[in-house]
């Protein structure tokens, strides 16, 4: 492996200015929360997330990743702003760290930007660095996966650690399963292995509304995220917004008997599994529903022929 020091500058006299100096060793220091772009997040719960903080708070750049090393730009277009004869603006890619100061000024740490192409394990064994360097004391993961849920009910989420004891409170939906890897995921499992505390929120989204933004969606992962640290992240801030997604939701389900029986059917098959507490799967076993597919290729046609209109 490369020296992971060769893709990021740290920007030292904003550390100095947020951090202070650190004491080698100390566990004591900000968390880290991490929501970087490219993989699955349903809802755009995590990115919604971001946009909330850097939004809400004061934001200082402390680390900033050179990403030409580490993205496929063919596969990973940057978008650029074309004006009537020439080219306006380019919206580079990016990946990095902040630090934010939240409602009740206490400061923790941002990475959120473009999820790297290449290079992954040079990439974490950075993040791990500089985690140790800033004496990070607990780090977050949030992001959002579809689920055969209504939005109906609460949304429910599955929290996973680095160690049991982080997550006592909350219940497994799943067993061993294989799924695609992502920077975030591999980001915790070496932490684990380097003995970090490490943990995700991942919140389960409808899937019918698994490409839609979904304030909801994020407003149960700040919660929980606040839970888990002490922190005020001012969550009131996405509650407008929220509201007005499931009015929305609301409003397209009822002009929609064919998405209607879809959302009554996981109604259905959601107070099944309420009323056998203890069954594994959150999926009631008597009660046929339609895939994902069917679901969202539903949902998508309905909102087009809206758009149509």
């Amino acid at each position: 492996m490369l020296d992971p020091q060769g893709i990021y500058d740290v920007d030292e006299a904003a550390v100095e200015r947020t951090l202070g100096r650190s004491v080698p060793g100390s566990t004591d220091g900000p968390v880290l929360l991490h929501a970087v772009r490219g993989f699955v997040d349903a809802g755009s719960a995590g990115e919604l997330a971001v946009d909330h903080l850097v939004d809400q708070f004061r934001v200082e750049r402390l680390v900033t990743f050179d990403v030409d090393q580490l993205l496929d730009y063919r596969s990973k277009r940057a978008t650029m702003l074309f004006e009537s004869d020439h080219w306006a603006d380019y919206q580079a890619p990016y990946l990095a760290i902040d630090h934010l100061t939240d409602a009740e000024g206490t400061g923790f740490l941002l990475l959120h930007g473009s999820e790297p192409d290449l290079q992954w394990e040079r990439v974490v064994a950075a993040l791990v660095q500089l985690v140790e360097r800033f004496n990070v004391s607990l780090t977050i993961g949030l992001q959002g996966i579809p689920m055969g849920l209504p939005h109906t009910r609460p949304l429910s989420l599955t929290a996973h650690a680095t160690r049991p004891a982080l997550i006592d409170d909350y219940t497994s939906w799943f067993g061993s399963v294989k799924v695609p890897g992502s920077l975030s995921a591999l980001l915790e499992y070496r932490l684990g292995e380097a003995g970090h505390d490490a943990l995700g929120f991942t919140v389960h989204v409808p899937h019918y509304l698994a490409q839609s933004q979904y304030p909801p969606a994020t407003v149960v992962a700040l919660q929980h995220t606040e839970r888990a640290t002490g922190l005020d992240l001012a969550v009131a801030g996405l509650e407008e917004a929220a509201t007005d997604a499931k009015i929305e939701v609301e409003k397209q389900v009822a002009e929609s008997t064919e998405v209607a029986a879809v959302v009554k059917a996981l109604e259905e098959q959601y107070d099944a599994f309420a009323r056998s507490i203890g069954r594994p799967s959150l999926l009631a076993e008597t009660t046929p529903i339609p895939s994902a597919e069917e679901l969202g290729a539903e949902f998508e046609r309905f909102l087009a022929q809206q758009n149509g209109d």
